[in-house]
């Protein structure tokens, strides 16, 4: 019996998360880079974030501490804490779009499929190689299923090690693959949920959904990815802030 690759991972249900003082940590990035707080804002004194988390003020001054080492805030003594806005964190969070109807929400994922095939014809043209890893993912905002998702990337950026998928892809482009999603091209409208969507979503192939198809560019002039992305458009919002 053939050695199964690590392109063609396949599961049922699980990934790998994030800790959680890092889930939160991502999750203020994206706040930032989505333009809910802006360069100097001051963030909410930290008793009252951690209950907002809920999770314990040290767990949080943990995720505080991880976006003071990358330059993303400052802690000024007495004061509290405050944004620091860089190219970084747009270039990195700024890509997820879906909050909860009231705004924000933690978002993270369960990993269902990573396989890499042959492009399909029906796909629309991306990248330079003829293969591509597909993702398909359960997203969920506060622990609540709210989307699902297939990603394809193309193979000539990297092979992707499905056991070291954690809820941030571009997160593990950056520390793994060693390229940025540096822009994206969103169309939105409406589809019907496709036939793989899992329980766990609450609702059945077919039904419509809001729609997102992306196209994702890294340094290279051509698109490295291709996604497209069905969400409850009861439960979570499309949302684009311009500054």
């Amino acid at each position: 019996m053939a050695a199964r690759t690590k392109a063609d991972y396949s599961l049922e249900a699980g990934t790998t998360p994030l800790p959680l003082y890092l889930q939160i940590s991502e999750s203020i990035s994206r706040e930032i880079a989505a333009g809910r707080f802006n360069d100097g804002d001051r963030l909410p004194p930290e008793r009252q974030y951690a209950k907002q988390f809920g999770t314990t003020v040290r767990t949080l001054r943990k995720a505080l501490a991880v976006l003071q080492q990358q330059g993303m805030i400052e802690n000024v003594q007495g004061s509290g804490n405050y944004v620091r806005i860089t190219d970084q964190v747009r270039s990195i969070y700024s890509m997820f779009r879906l909050e909860l109807p009231n705004g924000g929400g933690l978002p993270t994922a369960q990993l269902l499929q990573v396989k890499e095939l042959n492009k399909p014809k029906t796909l629309p043209s991306f990248g330079t190689s003829s293969r591509a890893t597909r993702i398909r993912r359960l997203r969920f905002l506060d622990e609540t299923p709210i989307a699902v998702e297939e990603i394809w990337l193309d193979r000539d950026v990297g092979e992707i090690d499905a056991s070291q998928l954690s809820d941030s892809l571009y997160r593990y482009y950056q520390l793994k693959l060693g390229f940025w999603i540096q822009r994206a091209e969103d169309k939105v409208s409406v589809g019907e949920l496709p036939s793989w969507t899992p329980k766990g979503l609450g609702h059945s192939p077919g039904e419509v959904f809001g729609y997102v198809e992306r196209f994702s560019w890294a340094q290279k002039g051509v698109p490295v990815e291709y996604s497209r992305t069905w969400f409850n458009p009861i439960k979570a919002c499309y949302v684009q802030r311009l500054s």
